[in-house]
């Protein structure tokens, strides 16, 4: 009894003691207008499919593909990357999610890095062919989203990948 109710107090010290604090990151964000006035924001819903490049349905986006075990770009991939960069700077006000994904062998853990090395090398490429780092963001999803299910060579080369979904 004496145990819970010292744990309860030092919880409530904590909180008490964390609120008051202000990080210099929190003072500096600003809020939206009051009052009425309104702001310029473009509320025009994406018309992409969800499965970005992958779905074929975006027209001027392309997924890379990426050799066994590899996360370097060839020239077939920066033709490729080269190709979203050019729909990139013919729109934009579109982010793009970079999707890191792997075929299914390995471990969850090493395919989970492998796609994020994937991701993060395209994301390097296009940002050095002058998009804006602010406007791509990655993740990796390993092995766990193939486009192909099997265990032949043509299923594992669909799913080594980085496909390119726009982001909201």
């Amino acid at each position: 009894m004496v145990r819970k109710l010292a744990l309860g107090l030092v919880a409530i010290a904590f909180v008490a003691g964390c609120k008051g604090k202000q990080t210099q990151s929190d003072q500096s964000i600003e809020t939206l207008p009051t009052g009425g006035q309104s702001t310029a924001i473009d509320s025009t819903p994406l018309s992409f499919d969800p499965m970005g490049s992958d779905s074929g349905k975006i027209s001027g986006l392309v997924t890379v593909h990426f050799g066994y075990d590899k996360s370097s770009l060839d020239a077939s991939s920066k033709k490729d990357i080269a190709t979203n960069v050019e729909w990139m700077k013919a729109n934009p006000s579109v982010r793009v999610q970079i999707e890191g994904h792997c075929d299914n062998r390995g471990t969850i853990e090493y395919n989970v890095a492998l796609g994020e090395r994937r991701a993060n090398a395209v994301k390097a490429y296009m940002v050095s062919l002058g998009i804006a780092a602010d406007r791509l963001s990655t993740i990796s999803y390993g092995k766990e989203k193939p486009l192909e299910t099997g265990d032949t060579e043509a299923a594992w080369a669909k799913n080594r990948r980085a496909n390119f979904v726009p982001a909201q």
